[in-house]
């Protein structure tokens, strides 16, 4: 089966996660010039992106088996062109339900097929399991960069030209997704060719379903989905409730980005000599300690660029290692379909973190049920990837077609 070059690879899928990645990271720093604009609470923002969240989840499934069966090219070009759809409608929403459609479902679906799971599946069947959690560290800081790029640029965008015209500016910019996807345009797909597996898509979930370290695996997805997401939308509001500048809560962000870079490529790099489950539990038991000292200082611009250097190198640093144990354990043939139902359980925990945000704080006027409820979880997700076995399973017989 001819291959990819590595570095065509790398090339074109960091930057399509950079770009795809990059620009939904900054939609926290649309919250308040939205809600505002149309006199609406935040749980109705937030419970677009909560939707958006569960939307990415759930064609993240499909998106996998298609790109598997297919290939990933057009999988990543219909992603490119409904992200710039879902740009448009998200400026242009006279009521929540169209805001929820646009922002929710449409750019959901979209980012399921110009992120990870698909992007991972290109690195899986073209380079080798020696590098393969090196290559994923690589792509996975490009999305960490595009944070570090792009939330300045959004909050830059936005103070200058408003946040419609920002948003429809953003919509053109997916549009360069495009043109990168022919970089990962792969051989022995080409024509609309099938990939000949030598398991169906029942035996693989039902083998992967069966195995307690897949369930273990995204359970604790769930708790990286729901941490992540309630910070990266929730703080720009948190920090200005106490007082501090809106530019600070961007900074903070795009540290996040930048800091990110080094962990999750760190993380990448250090799956291909330690055991990939426990990097795993030390990324969740230091959110923890992160979150808490974070709480417990007085908060200052300093304490916030602190935590969000801090957070920066644990972000998606879970990312290549939960990947990689997916690719080790179960092979290649399947790889983006079981990272999507991986990724499906992170989306649930997205939901959980951007809602509960919302709604405790319209609730009580308060995050603070929210950051300990994080913490809390963070506990429980370093303990149950613990017991994770990253070996490769051991099939008795050949499978059936």
């Amino acid at each position: 089966m001819k291959k990819l070059s590595m570095f065509q690879v790398l090339l074109c899928g960091a930057m399509i996660v950079t770009l795809s990645m990059g620009i939904r990271h900054g939609f926290g720093l649309w919250l308040q010039p939205v809600t505002q604009a149309n006199n609406w609470s935040r749980e109705t923002f937030a419970l677009a992106i909560a939707v958006q969240n569960i939307s990415w989840g759930v064609a993240g499934i499909f998106a996998g088996m298609v790109a598997d069966k297919f290939g990933a090219f057009k999988v990543i070009m219909l992603g490119a062109v409904l992200y710039a759809l879902g740009l448009l409608g998200m400026a242009h929403s006279p009521t929540p339900l169209l805001f929820t459609l646009s922002a929710g479902v449409l750019i959901g679906i979209a980012q399921a097929g110009t992120t990870y799971a698909v992007i991972y599946g290109v690195i899986g069947r073209n380079v080798s399991a020696e590098k393969r959690s090196w290559a994923m560290g690589i792509t996975g800081a490009a999305g960490s960069f595009g944070q570090f790029l792009m939330v300045p640029t959004e909050g830059f965008l936005i103070s200058h030209f408003g946040w419609q015209q920002a948003l429809s500016l953003l919509g053109f910019a997916a549009l360069i997704v495009v043109p990168l996807a022919f970089g990962l345009r792969e051989p022995h797909f080409a024509g609309g060719a099938v990939a000949k597996r030598e398991q169906t898509i029942v035996q693989a979930l039902t083998e992967a379903f069966k195995y307690p370290s897949f369930q273990l695996l995204m359970a604790g997805y769930f708790v990286c989905g729901f941490q992540v997401v309630f910070i990266g939308v929730h703080m720009p509001s948190y920090l200005k409730d106490k007082g501090l500048d809106p530019m600070v809560a961007s900074y903070a962000l795009a540290l996040i980005g930048l800091f990110n870079v080094f962990g999750t490529y760190i993380a990448g790099s250090l799956g291909q000599r330690l055991p990939k489950a426990r990097i795993l539990s030390f990324i969740y038991f230091a959110r923890v300690v992160a979150i808490s000292l974070f709480l417990l200082v007085p908060i200052s611009p300093t304490s916030v660029y602190i935590f969000a250097a801090a957070m920066g190198f644990l972000w998606l640093s879970t990312v290549p290692p939960t990947n990689a144990v997916v690719a080790q354990i179960f092979g290649v043939q399947h790889m983006s379909m079981l990272n999507g139902f991986v990724f499906f359980s992170h989306q649930i925990g997205s939901f959980m973190g951007v809602w509960l945000g919302g709604y405790l704080y319209d609730k009580t006027s308060s995050y603070d049920i929210v950051w300990y409820i994080a913490i809390a979880l963070g506990v429980f997700a370093g303990l149950i990837n613990l017991p994770v076995n990253e070996s490769a399973i051991v099939r008795r017989a050949p499978l059936a077609a």
